[in-house]
């Protein structure tokens, strides 16, 4: 059984916002063993959408779309539908009674254009809407007809309203699909995150593991120079998928050693903040170059643990910072002292270095200091970078002074 998922919006074709529905639904239908195979974004026209609920429902056995259910003339997913079957639109009786029912609570009249929600494709079945005025629709689509590849196909639209989507899912759409997929594998991911190597790098480091048709498969995307590596395994129970998972996990830890800095939605910050503490240790910082970038970073990560002074005692940005390396490293110094860290981090000015520019970071601990240089990279996360750098430079730092960091 294969799924398609569709996110119906002019605001979404656009790019004026971000569809992330259709990420949720995917990772629902993971759960149920069925696969996402198709993501399709279309807009707010009717022959925009036939064709795409048409292909969509040749090709896999369960359609599920959100948005276009609303009362207004660009809704237009129950007129899709009816086109896609072949049916008229009429009138459900119990499900406008529901939405006048719903006005009448508000002590508000309902406007003749909300009638338009009530109206479904002869042969489909309304999904029951309790927080919101526009009911989804289930409809089948046989497989004489070659509907699914000839399996049939069965096309449950849902409001783009999270809330209201999330809701409908689970209790009404999960269910009859957990019922209809009878005996199902289970898939289950795990998200590895590395920092201070790119992606070819990495890729290249993990030889034949990024490969199609590999099981488990490894999947590898960046994100502002963070490098997250997805493993999904399918199996006959949860067992069976963590046994996969684990096996492939311990390779690539044994391949990339301290560039996995943690897991799942873990940032190089968080992984940062563990480190400091592990060691009983804390941070102080004054940056430059990185415009507040370090400083902004720790305090998030410090607030998502609950500890907003345990480890990070805070930090200043100063644009006239000397960059110069020895001044750099008192500079440091002086960061620890004044707000009573155990390390001192300084982050000086972006200068010329060649062909290309740079910062310099200085770490000061126990007495030490050390300077050493980072070359910016091109493009908007040039400065994303340098921060992240400065901060893994600290939890390497204690990660070779023997503080075990990670999960």
């Amino acid at each position: 059984m294969l799924a398609e998922v569709i996110a119906i919006g002019d605001e979404l074709t656009s790019g004026q916002r971000l569809d992330t529905n259709s990420q949720w639904l995917s990772r629902e239908l993971g759960l149920l063993g069925i696969p996402a195979g198709y993501h399709t974004t279309v807009c707010d026209t009717l022959e925009a959408g036939v064709e795409a609920f048409t292909a969509a429902a040749r090709r896999t056995q369960v359609v599920l779309s959100t948005g276009g259910l609303g009362p207004t003339a660009d809704d237009l997913t129950r007129d899709v539908l009816a086109a896609v079957a072949g049916a008229e639109l009429v009138c459900c009786r119990a499900s406008l009674a529901a939405v006048e029912t719903r006005f009448a609570r508000r002590g508000m009249d309902m406007p003749e254009s909300n009638r338009r929600q009530a109206m479904f494709p002869a042969g489909s079945q309304p999904i029951p809407n309790p927080d919101g005025t526009a009911p989804g629709i289930d409809l089948s689509l046989s497989a004489a007809a070659g509907w699914g590849r000839g399996q049939g196909s069965r096309v449950f639209a849902l409001p783009g309203v999270p809330s209201e989507m999330r809701r409908m899912w689970r209790e009404t759409v999960a269910p009859q699909l957990e019922a209809v997929a009878g005996s199902r594998r289970v898939l289950r991911h795990r998200r590895l995150k590395c920092f201070g190597a790119g992606e070819s790098a990495i890729e290249s480091m993990l030889p034949g593991l990024i490969e199609r048709g590999r099981d488990p498969t490894v999947g590898i995307t960046a994100h502002e120079a963070t490098i997250t590596l997805r493993i999904s395994a399918w199996a006959d129970d949860e067992a069976g998928c963590q046994a996969k998972i684990g096996g492939t996990e311990s390779l690539i830890r044994g391949a990339l050693g301290r560039l996995v800095y943690g897991v799942e939605d873990d940032e190089v910050e968080d992984a940062t903040l563990a480190a400091l503490l592990s060691s009983a240790a804390s941070l102080a910082c004054i940056e430059a170059g990185t415009h507040g970038r370090v400083v902004s970073l720790m305090a998030q990560a410090a607030s998502r643990r609950g500890q907003p002074q345990a480890a990070f005692r805070g930090g200043l940005v100063m644009p006239e910072l000397s960059g110069e390396p020895a001044a750099l490293a008192v500079a440091a110094a002086e960061a620890a002292d004044r707000q009573g860290a155990t390390i001192g981090l300084a982050v000086g000015p972006v200068r010329p270095a060649g062909q290309r520019q740079a910062v310099d970071l200085a770490i000061a601990r126990a007495g030490e200091q050390q300077v050493v240089e980072h070359l910016l990279g091109g493009g908007d996360i040039a400065l994303a970078r340098a921060a992240k750098t400065a901060l893994d430079t600290v939890r390497l730092l204690l990660a070779n002074a023997g503080v075990g960091v990670g999960r």
